[in-house]
């Protein structure tokens, strides 16, 4: 007979200990997931392996009946004497020879079994791929209780389908982001990460479907939200930024540079501009749903300077003194 060396201890490989609670391993195993997820380790096999040993573990243990079989099944590989037997009955010690025909998780008799695959398959009360008894709506799967090179087939009752469910999750972007578009990484509250290709041009309140990416096959409802932006403010397709201008530019005029999703352009203003006057910028704004820009507005703010150089300083007096516009003439 075969030793019990593949066991796996999935109180070890989770890190808890065994009297510990549903949700203690639930928790658990969201950190382990999230750690050793293969969307984080990009072409790390152990790390692959190491999440699906834990998600071996997690699925045993978060399952009262199954936990409950494999604690029991972990007393048998504590048995000594199981590979071998005694020398007179080939049965380990403690075990009797009277037992009820029904076989419990406590009366099962290894020397009974032709191999360690048998004793299993009984221990956890399960019928082997040979067994003929099996009954529709059964399902052939692998052994959890083994390593994955060495797989035990048993059938199984098929759980109920998980009910398609639709579920919605906030996503916030920069407004750079939102305008452009392009492929953007997600996680979700479940630990899932996913390649997302967003649409150019989205606003606030928007929502994208993602098929298929729900619970039991729902769909996915990503709600969007645009970040308030330092420089350009929506105002429906229109996009409203304010520039600064120095006095010397607003009084003679001439090329400024302003900001725009696209990128710095140049743009004219006439002489004696004022501050608060506003220039557009057609088709420099926000695409609409039917994909035509609006425009951008630029209000012109004139700021003076903090600190000037000493030949600043003699220019500005030169001014003051030529100068022959007088702003507050209406006000004596």
């Amino acid at each position: 007979m075969q030793n019990l060396q593949n066991f796996r201890d999935y109180y070890e490989i989770l890190g808890v200990t065994k009297d510990a609670s549903s949700e203690e391993i639930k928790k658990v195993y969201r950190r382990l997931a999230r750690q050793y997820h293969p969307d984080l380790n990009p072409g790390n096999k152990e790390a692959e392996e190491k999440f699906k040993t834990i998600g071996e573990a997690y699925e045993i243990l978060s399952d009262p009946n199954r936990r409950s079989q494999y604690d029991q099944f972990s007393l048998y590989w504590k048995q000594k004497g199981f590979a071998g037997g005694n020398k007179q009955t080939g049965k380990p010690k403690g075990w009797g020879d009277n037992r009820p025909s029904s076989r419990s998780s406590q009366e099962v008799d290894p020397s009974e079994f032709p191999d360690f695959e048998s004793f299993i398959n009984t221990v956890i009360g399960v019928s082997s791929r040979k067994d003929t008894r099996t009954t529709p709506g059964n399902t052939t799967t692998s052994d959890p209780f083994r390593t994955p090179r060495t797989k035990v087939a048993y059938t199984v009752n098929t759980p109920p389908r998980t009910t398609r469910r639709d579920i919605e999750a906030r996503l916030t972007l920069p407004l750079e982001k939102a305008y452009q578009g392009g492929n953007e990484r997600i996680r979700l509250e479940d630990g899932r990460s996913l390649e997302v290709t967003m649409p150019p041009a989205m606003v606030t309140g928007q929502t994208i479907r993602l098929r298929n990416q729900g619970i039991g096959g729902g769909d996915l409802y990503l709600k969007i939200t645009v970040d308030p932006h330092l420089l350009f403010k929506l105002e429906g397709s229109n996009i409203f930024c304010q520039i600064p201008v120095t006095p010397s530019e607003a009084v003679l005029g001439g090329q400024v540079e302003a900001p725009t999703l696209d990128g710095p352009v140049k743009m004219t203003i006439p002489p004696a501009v004022r501050s608060g006057q506003r220039f557009r910028l057609a088709n420099k704004g926000y695409p609409g749903e039917n994909g035509k820009r609006g425009d951008q507005l630029v209000e012109i703010q004139i700021v003076t300077p903090k600190n000037i150089t000493e030949e600043e300083r003699q220019l500005y007096e030169k001014l003051r003194e030529v100068e022959s516009f007088k702003p507050r003439a209406d006000l004596i």
